[in-house]
């Protein structure tokens, strides 16, 4: 029977033991952030996957606030296009969205 060896190292106790410590963000502190890490590994998969939905949903909001900062005067249609552009790039935003080749050089 072989006994399985526990590897230490300084950084133990760290989010990934072979890499040095770094903060996750420099305006939290550590004890908020070892919390949150510690809230995050106790979360079930589904519970990742609505937190990462709502971020993916804040992010597109976000994105679609900024076209329709930059082109107040355009229509709803013209925004999601411009939404595509942003997010998929020109060439597949057009072959998604033909007549996303009216905005021109966007």
């Amino acid at each position: 029977m072989t006994s399985a060896k526990k590897v230490t190292n300084c950084h133990e106790g760290s989010y990934n033991s072979l890499m040095p410590p770094k903060p996750l963000a420099l305006d939290t502190s550590p004890e908020v952030e070892r919390l949150q890490v510690e809230r995050w590994r106790q979360m079930s998969p589904a519970e990742k996957a609505a937190l990462l939905t709502g971020l993916n949903q804040a992010a597109h909001d976000l994105a679609l606030a900024g076209v329709r900062h930059r082109y107040p005067h355009a229509s709803p249609r013209e925004h999601v296009l411009r939404l595509a552009v942003l997010l998929l790039g020109p060439e597949l935003a057009r072959k998604a969205y033909p007549e996303a080749i009216e905005l021109g050089g966007s």
